[in-house]
């Protein structure tokens, strides 16, 4: 047992145990689950360190407590550090969520009421992209764009059509169900001819930005939001990335406008994750990542499945199972697969008719099978798992491919050094 579980253990054995149990169910199991990583063990130690205990309302330099010189270094690398690996003019690195940084770059940007033009939920937006039961639909007017119904790609003569009609103030893109790669060129041209604001939330992509995977929404976009712990393979926060004409507005309106006194420890893994996404090494993780969706991607077709897009440029898949003209929809697939080990999410694919809680298809994603070192043809062989636990009612079945997934993830250790 490593020095700091043996705290743990000693004070709280009831969370020790679940955390260990949660330990196992992770190394025990296939994470395809596409908003989710393994972050590094550097990463999980910066997380639990004395960082923990300062409060820091305000920014390095300018902070409204005593004692925060070495907070400010470590605020102050975080900050240099992701604005090198985004060639970003300015970041703030204090946003505890993605929720709470579009939050603020609404706040900082936009009137109560503005217009704003995104991607609709059920298409592959977010819920913080004009969900009616979300603070961004309650507080801003949105206009949503969709996808094409043939193509299932985004639909530029209706996202231009839109924009010239309502004129909003912003228009949003980047998505948490999209499988392509997004033109931000093309909406940069389309925000000017209205003269709106570029708003991309990176929020599932930021890891392929930045090894160099896919396209960089600077310099196109005029404000960028992410998440730290998707692709990124950081803590769970987020950071929000600007020109410098906003700078001033997206810090006041994270602090105080949206936030309080930020989490030091996990921007000290924030800091720790940005090191670690400049290596060249993580540009190979990256391009794998993509090439192990594909390969998955493909595997499904072979196997007579429907993609949404018919394949994927990214670190995602869907799968229309209505149109695979499978016997399981959404939730029933979510839960026999993870009866049998592999975590994945029901979802909604465009033009859906069935209900959100109980979906038309299934979203996949390989950023964590990765991060174990899996490559293509373990990619090939999880989609064959997939397709003989959704198509088997056989109790024998399901058990046998429960071990072919314990076999799996045996052969591919997770936090092999990690002792609880």
């Amino acid at each position: 047992m490593n020095n700091y579980y043996k705290h743990l253990a000693s004070v709280d054995q009831e969370v020790y145990s679940y955390v260990k149990m949660e330990l196992e169910r992770q190394r025990n199991t296939i994470g395809l689950i596409a908003s989710e990583n393994y972050a590094s063990l550097a990463v999980l130690e910066a997380l639990a360190t004395p960082l923990n205990n300062k409060y820091a309302e305000g920014y390095p330099n300018k902070r409204y407590y005593a004692g925060n010189k070495i907070i400010d270094s470590i605020e102050s690398i975080a900050i240099d550090r992701v604005k090198k690996l985004f060639d970003a003019e300015h970041a703030n690195v204090q946003p505890h969520a993605g929720a709470t940084a579009n939050m603020s770059v609404y706040l900082a940007t936009l009137n109560l009421g503005d217009k704003i033009l995104a991607l609709e939920l059920a298409h592959g937006g977010h819920l913080t992209h004009g969900s009616n039961v979300n603070f961004s639909g309650a507080a801003y007017k949105f206009v949503h764009y969709h996808l094409d119904k043939e193509t299932g790609l985004i639909d530029f003569e209706e996202v231009r059509k839109l924009a010239l009609e309502h004129k909003p103030k912003m228009i949003l893109c980047g998505y948490s169900a999209y499988p392509r790669k997004i033109d931000f060129k093309r909406f940069r041209e389309i925000a000017d001819e209205v003269n709106a604001i570029l708003f991309a939330d990176i929020a599932h992509i930021a890891g392929l930005v930045a090894g160099k995977a896919h396209e960089n929404p600077f310099p196109y976009a005029d404000i960028v939001s992410s998440t730290t712990h998707k692709t990124l393979r950081g803590p769970r926060g987020a950071i929000i990335l600007c020109k410098e004409k906003f700078a001033k507005a997206i810090d006041k309106a994270v602090f105080p406008g949206t936030q309080g006194g930020p989490f030091e420890h996990c921007i000290a893994a924030k800091a720790v994750c940005f090191k670690e996404a400049l290596q060249p090494e993580f540009k190979e993780y990256t391009r794998q990542i993509v090439k192990n969706a594909q390969a998955m991607a493909e595997e499904f077709i072979n196997l007579g499945y429907s993609l949404v897009t018919n394949g994927t440029d990214n670190h995602l898949l869907l799968v229309d199972l209505v149109k695979s003209k499978l016997k399981v929809f959404g939730k029933e697939a979510q839960e026999k697969l993870e009866s049998v080990g592999i975590i994945c999410n029901r979802n909604m694919v465009p033009y859906d008719t069935r209900s959100p809680f109980d979906p038309s298809g299934i979203r996949l994603g390989t950023p964590m099978i990765t991060t174990r070192n899996m490559k293509e043809s373990e990619s090939r062989y999880i989609a064959e798992l997939v397709d003989k636990t959704l198509k088997t009612e056989s109790k024998t079945e399901l058990e046998r491919i429960h071990e072919n997934v314990l076999d799996l993830s045996s052969k591919f250790p997770l936090y092999k050094d990690l002792v609880l």
